[in-house]
């Protein structure tokens, strides 16, 4: 990956004419069957610009309480889009349809217009769980009964489709928009990806320059996303195997429980005993060597990706045993 990129072609990307950064924008097009894709530095800003681009101020948004677009974007649908949020409760992030149903608000002077839904898919928070695909054709109805603009953020997506076996295209194909991320398990070191109508992506550039995301000679980048796109997708599931490893050595200790049917792809979600705190937990791991973050008030959270061997997590079962054996 690092020689990718050490030998990239580039050019300008805000001019529109950084060879790579148009091949990986192909690329990535192609792999969807989509009509246009956008590389943009971050999944936060690939959100962000999708919701922009998307919407209205004033409009009202339906996503779950615990989605990255509300617990890690800083705000931004509020900030950015002026879009009003309805945090709806799920079960392992699954906005189902009756649920969307039943929280359109009727056409009224004095109220909000629900107009736009977005699902997360695997869904950070709720464990790397994958979204039911029969579900999501489901909302899709809805969306097209009543004209809601349908989102997905994504950036997980290959995880899904890896656990799955559903194509990318398939898994995505309901969406209006769908934002990708060429980071975490894909290994590159930054950049993200919009997906969409070539309409949509000429509005999503415009707001990626309006939110700083014009970037120069990006091709050293985009070289990255690339290679990890052409080698690293199929290793995923390698990921999921090891987390699989980490979750069932975790359960073996008093101190944690892991719900193991949430463990889906390469996320691991433990639960900590009311005896000991989040805090105390983490401080003991670090003492040893292991890494992992708090979670929420009694949860912690471990990820496996292409630097995490099934040595390593073996490795730090055994020392975190001899802590809490």
């Amino acid at each position: 990956m690092r020689h990718a990129m050490a030998t990239a072609e580039v050019g300008d990307d805000v001019f529109g004419d950084d060879p790579t950064v148009i091949e990986l924008e192909r690329y990535v097009a192609d792999l969807f069957e989509r009509e246009a894709s956008l590389f943009v530095p971050s999944g936060t800003m690939a959100n962000q610009i999708s919701l922009r681009a998307n919407s209205q101020p004033g409009w009202e948004l339906l996503c779950d309480r615990q989605c990255h677009i509300v617990n890690y974007e800083a705000a931004g649908p509020v900030v950015h889009s002026g879009l009003l949020i309805n945090l709806l409760t799920t079960e392992r992030g699954m906005i189902t349809a009756d649920m969307v149903r039943q929280n359109i608000r009727p056409v009224n002077l004095h109220t909000p217009e629900t107009r736009m839904v977005t699902l997360e898919n695997t869904h950070n928070r709720h464990g790397g769980t994958i979204l039911p695909q029969e579900e999501v054709l489901k909302v899709r109805e809805v969306c097209d009964e009543f004209g809601l603009v349908f989102h997905l953020d994504g950036a997980r997506i290959w995880n899904a489709h890896v656990a799955t076996g559903l194509s990318l295209p398939e898994l995505t194909r309901p969406f209006d928009s769908v934002s990708v991320c060429l980071s975490k398990g894909l290994g590159a070191p930054i950049g993200s990806m919009v997906l969409g109508s070539g309409e949509f992506i000429d509005r999503c550039r415009r707001q990626r320059k309006l939110f700083g995301g014009g970037m120069r000679q990006v091709g050293i980048i985009a070289a990255a996303g690339l290679y990890a796109l052409k080698n690293n997708i199929n290793r995923l599931a390698e990921d999921h195997a090891n987390a699989q490893v980490l979750a069932d050595g975790l359960n073996q200790f008093p101190v944690f429980d892991v719900d193991l049917s949430r463990v889906q792809t390469n996320i691991v979600i433990a639960n900590i005993v009311p005896e000991e705190s989040v805090e105390s937990v983490l401080e003991k791991l670090k003492e040893v060597g292991v890494r992992a973050v708090p979670f929420g008030p009694k949860k912690i959270r471990m990820v496996t990706h292409l630097d995490v061997t099934r040595a390593d997590c073996e490795e730090a079962l055994g020392r975190i045993g001899g802590l809490f054996d």
